[in-house]
């Protein structure tokens, strides 16, 4: 359930970042993307406005149903008790550097 859910979050995200940019701005977007004028060549100015901007609240929707859905299954799953520092595996200290001997005199 958690990764149907999840696949349908993310799948509202992408198609949620690119609705945002066909819509006309100042700036140009994505608009002119399909030659022309863009997502205007199948609708008019006004229908393509009411398209995008409809569309985009239906995903925006999704987007937030889904979010809430996900926290809501995973706050259930178990967890590890304690921290996550203690479960780490201990670090060993190193050993003290041993000095090299001295020559002897004599050999």
């Amino acid at each position: 359930m958690g990764t149907v859910l999840l696949v349908i979050h993310l799948l509202a995200c992408i198609f949620l970042v690119a609705v945002i940019l066909l819509q006309r701005s100042t700036g140009g977007a994505l608009d002119g993307l399909g030659g022309g004028s863009g997502a205007s060549n199948f609708l008019t100015a006004r229908g393509t406005g009411n398209f995008l901007t409809r569309t985009t609240a239906i995903l925006a929707v999704i987007l937030f149903i889904t979010s809430i859905s996900l926290s809501i299954y995973y706050k259930g799953v178990h967890r590890p008790s304690g921290s996550i520092l203690e479960s780490a595996p201990a670090q060993s200290t190193p050993a003290e550097p041993i000095a090299p001997e001295a020559p002897v005199a004599g050999k």
